[in-house]
């Protein structure tokens, strides 16, 4: 189905916002756009617009019952419910190749339904929400999707002067957004490849490594949400090999750091049967914010301030030995060729000879039990070397060629 085919998808509240929908409608289709409405309002609907998804199987497809919701009148299971029901139509609408873009508009409850909605948009197709919480932090809701957020102003709720104009902007924008056509600039592989600032030496040197080698890197800060990302964009297939310098995140999620990606990081690549050269960087450490935020258990530990704003504390031996056992475990399932490299000198910028989280027994508990718990199918491979050291970013990016090499023969 070509471009011109395929429709912008309109989502929300057309039970109490029929008229502010029916008139980015009618700017969408002065656009000579095709639309698909979809009403995710609970208390009624609209006869201004023909609707191609209504409320009641919006609300079938979430787990309910549109009836039931509107008698309960509890608001937050209906938004759950409204939101889970649209994200899976979208699901169907995307596979079947029938939408190019989405556009929601609401308050909170409308935004709520719009964000979980465009959940499963994939990268690259416009979602555009005009929300009344366009400067509220909206991390949690859009997670590591690219949506576009306008600022409605004013409440979404009846025409106004403001509204008028805005709701004509926003559709102007998303019609032209879906119709952009990219062509590639590259016609090498691209691999993916995690950093902090710890790494950054370590990351640097591969990128200019892999970059002389005709490949193309793309950086993810594992920050929780970079490392999120990263593993939703190999999942996307937009990644022939994943160079995972800094799995940290995993720490985080250990111990409740506020870096943690998660129990689903590092598992993609391993799903997806790509290449993977897996390290555990800066896996010495656990992030926290302001050093008084440090939970009560944690303030006797080793901790240090990379930022006014960073804490970092000291993995022990028996948190280092449970992260080797969960790394080794995650890999062990991989699907495709992997390879975990060790850096024997230090896993960190601090974790250096003379550095603050120098701690080798800390370090050999971690690699013990990466050995002790991998697989045949996992090579390992050990370096007399530091996380930093260009010889150490050597043999990783040839590990990687290497094993691409080997994918390719396949």
């Amino acid at each position: 189905m070509s471009s011109k085919e395929k429709s912008i998808l309109i989502l929300g509240c057309f039970d109490t916002k029929g008229e502010i929908f029916s008139y980015l409608r009618t700017c969408i289709l002065a656009k000579s756009e095709r639309v698909i409405t979809m009403n995710t309002g609970v208390l009624g609907t609209t006869d201004l617009f023909h609707i191609d998804f209504e409320s009641d199987v919006v609300a079938y497809e979430g787990g309910g019952n549109i009836a039931s919701l509107g008698e309960a009148r509890d608001r937050g299971k209906a938004i759950d419910i409204m939101g889970k029901g649209a994200a899976r139509i979208i699901s169907k609408l995307v596979a079947n190749g029938e939408i190019k873009a989405v556009i929601g508009m609401g308050g909170g409850g409308g935004t709520y339904i719009a964000l979980a909605a465009m959940q499963e948009v994939p990268f690259g197709m416009p979602k555009l929400c005009l929300t009344t919480l366009a400067a509220k932090d909206l991390s949690r809701q859009i997670g590591n999707k690219d949506i576009t957020l306008m600022s409605s102003v004013v409440d979404v709720a009846g025409m106004n002067n403001i509204l008028h104009l805005l709701v004509a902007q926003a559709a102007a924008a998303i019609c032209a957004m879906a119709n952009v056509e990219v062509k590639s600039h590259r016609n090498s592989k691209s691999i993916a490849i995690s950093m902090f600032g710890n790494t950054t030496e370590c990351v640097d040197k591969c990128t200019e490594l892999l970059n002389k080698a005709g490949y193309e890197v793309l950086a993810f800060h594992a920050t929780g949400v970079g490392g999120k990302t990263m593993e939703s964009l190999i999942r996307g297939g937009i990644f022939d090999a994943v160079l995972d310098v800094t799995t940290t995140e995993l720490a985080d999620d250990l111990c409740g750091g506020i870096c943690s990606a998660g129990p689903d990081r590092l598992t993609a690549a391993a799903e997806m049967g790509i290449p993977q050269v897996v390290v555990p960087g800066c896996m010495d450490m656990v992030n926290f914010a302001h050093m008084d935020t440090i939970p009560v258990q944690y303030k006797d530990r080793k901790l240090y301030n990379w930022a006014p704003d960073v804490t970092l504390m000291r993995t022990d031996l028996v948190e280092n030995a449970t992260l080797g056992k969960r790394l080794a475990l995650k890999v062990n399932g991989s699907a495709g060729p992997v390879s975990i490299v060790l850096p024997l000198k230090g896993l960190s910028q601090i974790d250096s000879k003379g550095g603050v989280f120098y701690w080798p027994e800390a370090n050999e508990a971690l690699f013990s039990a990466i050995r002790e718990n991998v697989n045949d199918q996992v090579v390992i491979h050990e370096a007399d070397l530091h996380i930093n050291d260009p010889e150490f970013s050597a043999i990783l990016v040839k590990t990687l060629l290497d094993l691409l090499a080997r994918a390719d023969i396949r």
